[in-house]
């Protein structure tokens, strides 16, 4: 890390809770980008493996609270 970025962190780190959750989502906010890079050939193959399998019922789908519930319980 350069001396540079050591310094803007640990001024971030002398603000409020609230000014560094404002800091925070902007530098989240820059990270964004407009387009989306293109899919792999195999990427794309995986994806409508996926949805295949979906469609066909051979995949059980679970309902996203659900998986996070159960991260957060294996994490105890």
């Amino acid at each position: 890390m350069s001396i540079a970025v050591a310094k803007v962190v640990a001024q971030a780190l002398e603000l409020s809770s609230s000014q560094r959750a404002f800091v925070a989502e902007k530098l989240l906010e820059s990270l964004d980008v407009d387009e989306m890079p293109e899919l792999s050939p195999k990427w794309k193959e995986e994806v409508r493996r996926r949805c295949d399998e979906v469609d066909q019922g051979k995949v059980e789908l679970l309902d996203a609270q659900a998986v996070f519930s159960r991260a957060y319980d294996s994490l105890k």
